[in-house]
């Protein structure tokens, strides 16, 4: 891999960690935001789920209409208007202006994201491409081990308003690494409509890709809602819930870090199913995180999965069926975000009618299901391979 390649790696990775800390600051922030602009938790929770279903519908489509253009030029635009679009959204004087604002500025995610690691996946050979591809994912688990507490102290210390201000400052500055670091040139093959049928009507990469939304919405039943759990159940400080975020981004590193040294010996299908298995075993003991110093214990399992799941569902794919990566990164972006609207609002629907209880019940369910079907279509690639769509 040559040094140009490396700094590109490292600037992705920045970006991956904006675009994490902006998807990720209404959760982090949102005791603060539902005072300021006197909602309840449920529908303060809903600015994730339509966000969510803004960037799950907008990372296909949007790389259908950005097929062509320089990775370069692309992502740094794509930074810029996150960046802008969390500026705008600080300056909002109530939820009904934000909501639009938000959901728009995060079309920016949708395109980073999923064309980072296309990106990524051509400028390395073969045989570096899951752990390349793992490494630039770094981001969203640095993200959760900086930006969650940070957001979730500054929500409580200064307002939401200067949260998501921080993280129009973050994208700013990723907007200008990125120029300075990537190369120009980069362009994955655009797929013809052939290709995207071939993905869609491919039974075994569709559902490889709705183990990513199944185990995103399992995770966001109750992470939506986990900054107001930890205050409202536990009884939690700021500085506490602060803390929580902390630990659980913590423990993300090190499973994303973890998964990137050992993926390609250990293979993807093997890895995503212990990273569901941990997540799972997590929201079946819940309940048994009644104290905070429980609770650390409690979610570590889910820490150690959260990241580092998606990371090797990307590469997962991308090894999969190589020639077809960029759509079915995208498509598996997509899923995420899926994967956080199924949650966020199945989870708002269930809390305002009987609280937080059953949150993790719910999510369990989802992450079995997850779990069931990643074992699925780990069996079924297994046997013959099709020319055009080699599965591994």
């Amino acid at each position: 891999m040559t040094e140009a390649h490396r700094g590109a790696r490292w600037a992705l990775l920045y970006g991956n960690f904006t675009i994490g800390c902006g998807v990720m600051v209404v959760a982090g922030a949102l005791n603060d935001l539902v005072r300021s602009l006197q909602v309840s938790v449920a529908v303060g929770g809903q600015l994730i789920a339509v966000a969510a279903v803004v960037m799950a519908v907008g990372a296909p489509l949007m790389a259908a209409v950005v097929a062509g253009i320089d990775r370069r030029r692309l992502l740094t635009l794509a930074l810029l208007w996150f960046g802008l679009g969390h500026g705008l959204s600080a300056l909002m004087p109530n939820y009904a202006a934000l909501l639009p604002v938000r959901a728009l500025s995060v079309l920016g995610a949708a395109v980073f994201t999923p064309q980072a690691a296309a990106a990524i996946g051509v400028m390395v050979p073969p045989e570096q491409r899951g752990r390349a591809i793992t490494f630039v994912f770094l981001g969203w688990s640095v993200s959760s081990v900086l930006g969650m507490p940070l957001h979730a102290y500054i929500g409580e210390a200064f307002g939401w308003r200067h949260a998501f201000g921080l993280v129009a400052l973050l994208a700013l500055a990723g907007a200008a690494w990125v120029w300075r670091a990537m190369p120009d040139g980069v362009r994955p093959a655009a797929l013809s409509l052939a290709h995207w049928r071939q993905v869609f009507t491919h039974p075994v990469l569709m559902a490889i890709v709705a183990v990513t939304a199944l185990s995103g919405a399992g995770q966001f039943t109750l992470f939506s809602y986990i900054a107001p759990y930890y205050r409202q159940v536990l009884g939690a400080s700021a500085g506490q819930i602060s803390l929580m975020f902390l630990w659980y981004g913590a423990v993300g590193v090190f499973g994303n870090v973890l998964l990137s040294r050992h993926i390609d010996r250990f293979g993807t299908d093997r890895a995503v199913a212990l990273l569901l298995g941990c997540m799972a075993l997590s929201l079946l003991a819940w309940p048994l995180g009644a104290t905070l110093p429980l609770m650390v214990l409690v979610i570590a399992p889910w820490a150690l999965g959260c990241f580092a799941s998606n990371s090797a569902q990307q590469a997962r794919l991308s090894l999969a069926a190589p020639a077809l990566a960029p759509a079915l990164v995208a498509l598996n972006s997509s899923a995420i975000y899926v994967g956080q609207a199924l949650g966020a609002s199945s989870g708002g629907a269930i809390m305002a009618q009987q609280g937080f209880g059953p949150l993790h019940w719910v999510g369990s369910a989802w992450m079995l299901a997850a779990l069931a079907l990643s074992q699925w279509a780990a069996r079924r690639s297994r046997g013959p391979r099709p020319p055009e769509a080699a599965l591994g």
